[in-house]
C-alpha cells in the first residue's frame, strides 16, 4: 500500500519530523510559498525521500480541501504533520488567531475526513498556550468545538477582545491544543489519532526572528533561566513527534505534549516574565 505524508509549514521544525517518520512513504510538502515548498523538496530529494509540493492557503477551506484531495490520491493518508503558523513579532492579532487558530481548525477538518486507518497527525502549538490564563468551561468548549466556518465569529476572537499579538497568539494556542483535543473523538472513528506538541523556545529561523523582535529580551530571559538552561533543537521536536506517528505512541490521542525546557514551570514558579 502507498502511504503519503503531508508536511504543512516545511520549516524546521517540520522538515526534521519529514526525516524521522517519512522513510517509505510519499512526502507531500505544502506551504503558502511555493519557493519555501521546492527548498524542502530539495533537501528530502538528496537525502533520498521520495517528495512532491504543493502550495495551501490554510486560512482558505478549498485550498485544504484540494491539498487534502491531492494527498489521498497520491497514497492512503497515514501521517499529517501541521507545523504552520504566524509570529507574534511580525502580525497583527488578527492575523495570528486566523492563522494559527482558524487555519488549525480547517487543516483538522479537512484531514479528517481522508485520513487512513491507523494515521497519526501530530499539530505544533506552542508553550504560549500554557501561560494563559484559565479560561471558562465556556470557553473551552467554544475554541474546541465550533466548526470552523463559524470560529472566527466568537466574541472572545473579535479584534477588540484579542489585546496584544502576545495575548492573541497565548489564545491561539490555548485554542490548537483545544481543537486536536476535540478532532481526537472524530479522527478516533475512522481509526486515526491526532496529538499536539507544545514546544518552548527552538532555534530556527524564525526563533531567532523573535529574538531580534520586541519580546525578545524576555526571551532571552526565558532561555537564560528556564532549567534546561538553554534552547531546543529541531530535532529534539522531532524525536516527540516519532513517538507520537509511531507505534509505540499508539495510546495516546488528544494530547498536548509540552517540551519547554521548564520554562512554563519557570514562569509559574520562577523568575520568568515575559512582558
Amino acid at each position: 500500500m502507498n502511504e503519503t505524508l503531508v508536511i504543512i509549514g516545511p520549516g524546521s521544525m517540520g522538515t526534521a519530523i519529514a526525516r524521522r517518520v517519512g522513510a517509505g512513504r510519499h512526502i507531500l510538502v505544502a506551504d503558502l510559498r511555493a519557493e519555501n515548498a521546492h527548498a524542502a523538496e530539495q533537501m528530502l530529494l538528496d537525502a533520498g525521500f521520495q517528495v512532491s509540493t504543493a502550495t495551501v492557503d490554510i486560512t482558505d477551506p478549498p485550498s485544504v480541501r484540494a491539498l487534502a484531495e491531492k494527498a489521498a490520491g497520491l497514497g492512503a493518508v497515514t501521517g499529517l504533520v501541521h507545523a504552520a503558523g504566524a509570529s507574534p513579532s511580525m502580525s497583527r492579532p488578527e492575523l495570528v488567531v486566523r492563522v494559527d487558530l482558524y487555519g488549525t481548525a480547517v487543516v483538522l477538518e479537512a484531514f479528517g475526513e481522508v485520513v487512513a486507518p491507523g494515521g497519526a497527525a501530530v499539530v505544533i502549538a506552542s508553550q504560549a498556550g500554557h501561560r494563559l490564563s484559565a479560561l471558562t468551561r465556556e470557553e473551552d468548549k467554544a475554541l474546541a468545538t465550533t466548526p470552523a466556518e463559524e470560529l472566527l465569529e466568537l466574541p472572545m476572537l473579535q479584534p477588540e477582545r484579542l489585546g496584544d499579538t502576545l495575548h492573541a497568539y497565548e489564545l491561539s494556542n490555548r485554542g490548537k491544543a483545544l481543537r486536536v483535543q476535540a478532532e481526537a473523538v472524530r479522527w478516533g472513528r475512522r481509526g486515526a489519532r491526532v496529538n499536539a506538541i507544545s514546544p518552548g523556545i527552538v532555534m530556527t529561523p524564525l526563533s531567532r526572528a523573535e529574538l531580534a523582535g520586541p519580546h525578545g529580551d524576555g526571551y532571552r530571559r526565558m532561555i537564560e533561566r528556564c532549567p534546561a538552561g538553554r534552547a531546543g533543537t529541531a530535532d529534539e521536536v522531532a524525536t516527540v513527534a516519532a513517538l507520537l506517528m509511531g507505534p509505540d505512541g499508539a495510546f495516546i490521542t488528544g494530547s498536548d505534549i509540552l517540551m519547554d525546557g521548564g520554562a512554563t514551570a519557570a514562569f509559574f514558579h520562577g523568575d520568568v516574565n515575559l512582558r
